[in-house]
């Protein structure tokens, strides 16, 4: 079960990992706010220093269909569930949340204070700085939407 999120920038993401690092949360998916953070860290460097050869090389012929049809149901929120990511992208089991989210706050500050292009997506190509914290944003949001803020804890 998920529930509704909506991030338009990174920022948004940050802000709500922060409140349920204080408030706590419960897990209707596979993975920790720490996972979480982690994969989606990870991500965002791949997108500022580059992806692997092999990565853009699979993607680049799906590029009109992904950018087409996949991307703009992940930029309104209809992100589909189940889709396998790389290797490289999934973390570990052992991380601690507090550590995660600090990681995953600096890799956006990073990302946010970059005047560079950013690499293109292996899927959806290239997108201005702006297009991609928006796809980012999406992407966390999609991630996150599987934690559930504690209500009663004080």
């Amino acid at each position: 079960m998920r529930r509704e999120l909506k991030f338009e920038c990174l920022d948004d993401a940050i802000e709500e990992c922060e409140r349920l690092i204080q408030n706590g949360y419960t897990k209707s998916g596979k993975w920790s706010l720490a996972q979480i953070c982690c994969h989606l860290r990870l991500t965002i460097e791949s997108n500022m220093n580059g992806y692997p050869l092999w990565m853009t090389l699979l993607g680049y012929p799906l590029r009109p269909v992904l950018r087409s049809f996949v991307l703009p149901k992940l930029l309104d929120g209809n992100s589909p569930n189940g889709i396998k990511t790389a290797r490289m992208f999934i973390p570990p089991d052992d991380l601690n949340d507090a550590y995660e989210v600090d990681r995953f706050k600096t890799c956006v500050s990073r990302f946010g204070a970059s005047s560079d292009s950013m690499h293109a997506h292996p899927g959806f190509g290239n997108m201005t700085n702006r297009q991609f914290d928006l796809f980012h944003a999406s992407h966390a949001a999609h991630h996150l939407s599987f934690l559930h803020p504690e209500t009663n804890r004080v």
